[in-house]
Order: C-alpha cells, then structure tokens, then sequence
C-alpha cells in the first residue's frame, strides 16, 4: 500500500449530468464532496436520469465552480448558462423541453441527491470509492470499452491507483446498515473498516449495485445488449480472495464501494496525489 495514492477525483454537481474533475475538492459539512450532487432532475414520478430517458446522454454539462453557473447544449439546441439559483426556471424550462418532462431541480447540500439519499435514510452522502485497476479490469471484459469510459459508466467520485483489482472491497465489513443489503440481515459485527486518504479518514459501507445506466454508452445512450449478463458472469469467475457474493449483499451486479466520512473528519480536503493507506477492521 506504500505506493497507493489517489488517482482522479469526479463530482457531479447535478446528478446524472457531466463531471467536474479537479484536482482536489474540500470535503462538506454532510460528509460529501463539494459540489457532488447538489442538485437533482425530478418530476411527477421521481428523479430524472438515464435510466428513465436516453436524452439524457445527448446532454453536455460544464461547469464553472468559481462562478457557480453550468453551460447546457445538446445536439440541435442552442448553448445556454444558467445559475442553478437564480436561473432555475430558466435552467428548469430548458431541460425540460430538452428532455420531454415537467423537470423541477431540487437543490441541498452537497450530496443531497446521492443514491443512498435518494433511497436509503437520507444520512449517508459519501463518496464512492474504486480502483483504478478495477476499471481496468472491468473494462476487459467488453470490445470497445476502455478504463476511461467504464469510469464515466460507473460514476464513482475517487479512483485509487497502485493497488489491486476489487482493492476496494476490503472495506465491506458489516452489511447490517447497508441500504442495497435486503434488510442487512447476515452482517459480521466488527470494527468498520477504514481507509486514509491524505488527512482524510473513509469508513467502508457498502457495496454499490448497477442499475441499467452503466448499460448505456455514456456519449450515445446505446444500450449494449448482454452488458449485464458479461458483468455477472465475469464478477463470478473473478471475484477477489476478499470478496464472496455475501459480501457483495448477494448482487454480483455491483462494482464501486459507498464510504462515509466520520464527523470529525469533514473539515479536511482531498487532493490528486494523496497517500491512501488501510486502517483497522480490514
């Protein structure tokens, strides 16, 4: 682990939509990213994203931190800029004729509108933690797919380099609060596994399952047939000395880790380059 240090760092401002990709990112009062899924695409039936319609695909989103504005285009469409603040029923309209529903966007802190606020307990907004070898390896498995696209197929926040494929799932320790664990029956009480990252500690939580977005490619929005049936097979042949499907609350369907960052932890900072060292529980 001496040589394992943090690779990339994404957050998504709004969830579903393009990345930033800075080169370090504070760490928020709720235990998120800065900026990573501050707001969320809704209507009358839920959250807004690739999963519901492919439109969202043919969307680009760049953002400015600084300013705190994002630049909409898309195919046949004018570029627009927008304040999601000040902006919002102008940036509301504009999606929405973009994407063919009544969009509303719901702002909050960051990390507000990630899966495990969505549908867990609304508490967890950590980021989720992969390998760069992970990617690498997950990304083998397909004609045409590399590293870098599986990235932007998965959506994880942190990519750790210098460590092994699946390195990430030594942090699943106790599934017994995990949200995807089918009520977190069958969790092994012990301390939570932790890792270091910098000055920053992450405590592992849970693996996370695919949904159908990862099926998509991330430019076009084809879906590739068989993409999850390859995933499932290739998981089963390949999983880990670490890692059994128990461990993966019976999903094989499931690649990246959720973390939570402790309390005391949140007034620290990430950088490209940190150190990343294994703590107790694992």
């Amino acid at each position: 682990m001496a040589d394992a240090t943090l690779a990339h760092i994404s957050s998504y401002p709004i969830k579903a939509l393009d990345a930033v990709t800075p080169d370090g990112i504070a760490v928020t009062p709720g235990g998120g990213l800065a900026d990573d899924r501050a707001y969320g695409m809704y209507d009358d039936e839920g959250h807004i994203n690739g999963r519901r319609t492919a439109a969202v695909h043919s969307l680009t989103a760049s953002f400015d931190r600084d300013a705190g504005t994002v630049r909409l285009s898309a195919p046949d469409r004018p570029a627009a800029t927008f304040d999601p603040e000040s902006d919002r029923p102008e940036l509301e309209a504009w999606l929405g004729e973009h994407l063919g529903m009544d969009v509303t966007l719901r702002g909050g802190r960051s990390g507000g509108h990630t899966d495990r606020a969505i549908f867990g307990n609304g508490s967890e907004t950590g980021p989720t933690l992969v390998s760069a070898a992970t990617l690498s390896e997950l990304a083998s498995w397909y004609d045409g797919i590399d590293p870098e696209e599986m990235r932007r197929r998965l959506r994880p926040n942190l990519v750790v380099e210098g460590v092994d494929a699946f390195w990430e799932e030594r942090l699943l320790g106790s599934l017994a609060d995990a949200v995807y664990a089918d009520g977190g029956e069958g969790g092994d009480a012990g301390d939570t596994p932790r890792v270091r990252i910098g000055d920053v500690v992450f405590e592992g939580v849970e693996p996370i399952p695919r949904c159908v977005v990862p099926t998509h490619d991330p430019d076009t929005g084809e879906v590739d047939d068989g993409f999850r049936e390859t995933f499932v097979q290739q998981r089963a042949e390949t999983l880990p000395p670490w890692t059994d499907e128990s461990t993966l609350a019976g999903n094989l369907y499931s690649a990246t880790v959720g973390t939570h960052i402790p309390e005391g932890e949140r007034d620290g900072e990430l950088a490209v380059g940190d150190r990343v060292r294994l703590l107790g529980g694992t």
